[in-house]
């Protein structure tokens, strides 16, 4: 249990380092999270700083989740026994979550932090790495069909547990309950999102709405 709950927590900690505030300490002491939305996250930090600077985010939000779920776990640590079944079959799924809370409410940054997208396909990277393709796909098509990036992860959250069923995944039930979790939790990140979708102030990604393209004139 100790080598369950120390990986854990290193999980969370790993998680509340946030891309988009390495990234902008690097580039100056730049803060998104006074810019745009607010949202220490990738589409704000493109919206804002463009997209060399949301590409770096990305890239420490997406690996942070993969290092996470999949070089963490079976780590030896010093002087500390392995887990042994059938608590090991539920430590890459809980350093998984733990990873996305840390992203959410990162220690390190008074718990404001982004709203886990990005953390979350990283950590489906470590877990099922055949699993990211149709998850992008599924979220490039809303993107492109609806024009909200929101809608698009809202979806592509709730689908996971339903690739995991289908799929018939194993270990079933520690895959299963990490991808209830994901699809509620970041349900719960995009709530600002529902009100504005529900007022109609949403803002749309227009360079992927496929119908937003002017045609010529």
């Amino acid at each position: 249990m100790i080598d369950f709950a120390v990986k854990v927590l290193l999980a969370y900690l790993i998680g509340s380092v946030l891309g988009s505030m390495v990234v902008g300490r690097l580039r100056g002491g730049v803060d998104i999270r006074s810019m745009g939305s607010g949202n220490p996250g990738g589409t704000n930090a493109l919206r804002t700083q463009g997209k060399a600077f949301a590409a770096a985010v990305m890239l420490i939000d997406v690996g942070k989740g993969w290092l996470a779920s999949a070089v963490l776990p079976p780590l030896s640590l010093p002087a500390i026994p392995r887990a042994v079944p059938p608590i090991a079959a539920w430590l890459p799924v809980a350093c998984a979550t733990a990873v996305i809370v840390g992203h959410v409410y990162p220690v390190f940054y008074g718990l404001r932090g982004g709203k886990g997208v990005a953390t979350f396909l990283g950590a489906v990277l470590g877990l099922l790495p055949w699993l990211v393709v149709p998850l992008l796909l599924m979220w490039l098509l809303i993107a492109v069909l609806s024009g909200f990036v929101s809608v698009a992860s809202i979806a592509t959250a709730v689908s996971l547990p339903v690739f995991l069923w289908v799929g018939e995944v194993q270990p079933r039930a520690p895959l299963l309950a990490f991808g209830l979790f994901v699809a509620v939790f970041v349900a719960l990140t995009h709530r600002a999102n529902f009100v504005r979708l529900r007022r109609g102030t949403e803002p749309r990604a227009r360079r992927l709405w496929l119908f937003g393209r002017r045609g010529p004139r």
